[in-house]
């Protein structure tokens, strides 16, 4: 199976999870960026390296750029190789000017997604849920296919 298709078919493992969060969370809209685990930050640009994304909005209207908000997430994490929260909340001296002051990435391995949406701790607890799916269904795959 493909890296896309693979990352499309975690979102779509997580997302009855995610319904059951939102019951939960301020808002019900969030964006989800997965970045391609087989791309280095030295090897291309970043907007080149997003494997998958997607949107779940369910008023039709985002209250704020989530969209970029989760880019700006996921570009953080790509770049230092770590959560975002590492760097926010121990290594501050390494943000760079634009940098969005929230977290909400998830880095496993080489896996890095971010998501944007709902308060900052559960957009990193989702991003976790989808790292995890990928890792273990690329596992399921190689081991069955």
């Amino acid at each position: 199976m493909k890296h896309e298709a693979l990352a499309k078919q975690a979102v779509a493992l997580v997302k009855p999870s995610i319904d059951v969060l939102f019951e939960q969370t301020n808002r019900k809209e969030l964006h989800i960026v997965i970045v391609d685990p087989r791309l280095k930050p030295w090897e291309c640009e970043f907007e080149d390296a997003i494997l998958y994304q997607e949107s779940i909005c369910t008023s039709g209207h985002w209250e704020h750029p989530f969209d970029d908000f989760a880019r700006n997430k996921a570009e953080q994490a790509w770049r230092d190789a770590q959560a975002n929260i590492v760097v926010q909340t121990r290594h501050p001296s390494s943000l760079r000017e634009g940098d969005l002051p929230f977290y909400g990435s998830f880095v496993y391995g080489n896996i890095v997604v971010a998501c944007s949406g709902v308060e900052q701790w559960f957009d990193m607890l989702i991003s976790g849920w989808i790292a995890l799916a990928i890792e273990q269904l690329m596992i399921h795959e190689r081991q069955t296919g």
